[in-house]
């Protein structure tokens, strides 16, 4: 009953503020619980992946296994840009099939970089801006839920403290809601930056190696093509 008759007494700047917090808490709520199941498969499934990719014998190979483990497909898209350069045998006709073996490497596996960390990193502009925002939403509400009740109350006769209270005190719920919203979405940000960055640091590190071991075996077949 309290909650329905503070929402009574609001007016839409009041309602529209709350709704907008709500909004926002929904929306942070269901990019936390989506990222931190991404984030539990994603870790997970790097290890696993470069693992049984090291482990196979031939690059095919490698590239059936990480089927079984790479779920989120974060692996995967770097061993396909790379076996799509390492097993063109196309001559070269444009730019993009120009240049040393290591540099068409290069580009291709920094192009399928981006596109698996721009799946890890969905969200966080989100989460930034709600938990950037939020308190100061919430504040905004709390500061025309004090002026709205004041004028109130001015029209009504006298003044007392036991008729400032309530209305003041239900304002300033709006700053604890804008507080509410943007601790979790401040939190998930910074927890999920980390584990993000471990990610990708696992990942240049693979595309690294990836990209050195096909180099050398172009070179030690080479002179034997000669």
């Amino acid at each position: 009953m309290d909650a329905l008759h503070w929402w009574r007494q609001g007016d839409a700047v009041t309602q529209s503020t709350a709704l907008l917090l709500l909004a926002m808490s929904v929306a942070s709520w269901v990019v936390i619980v989506w990222k931190l199941r991404l984030m539990r498969r994603a870790g997970s499934d790097v290890a696993r992946s470069t693992a049984a990719f090291w482990q196979a014998p031939s690059l095919d190979l490698a590239s059936q296994r990480l089927q079984a483990f790479d779920r989120e497909a974060l692996v995967l898209p770097l061993v396909a840009a790379a076996n799509s350069v390492a097993g063109s045998t196309a001559a070269p006709g444009s730019l993009a099939t120009q240049g040393s073996l290591s540099t068409q490497l290069t580009r291709v596996l920094r192009d399928a970089l981006h596109g698996v960390l721009g799946r890890l990193q969905f969200g966080q502009v989100m989460l930034a801006t709600v938990g950037s925002t939020a308190p100061f939403v919430g504040l905004l509400g709390t500061v025309w839920g004090i002026y709205h009740a004041l004028t109130a109350m001015a029209g009504a006769g006298q003044i007392t403290i036991d008729r400032v209270a309530g209305p003041v005190g239900e304002a300033l719920i709006m700053t604890a809601a804008g507080l509410a919203v943007a601790i979790p979405a401040v939190l998930a940000y910074n927890v999920f930056g980390r584990l993000i960055g471990r990610i990708e640091a696992d990942l240049e590190g693979f595309a690294r190696d990836l990209r050195e071991l096909l180099t050398e075996q172009a070179a030690a077949r080479a002179p034997s093509a000669a």
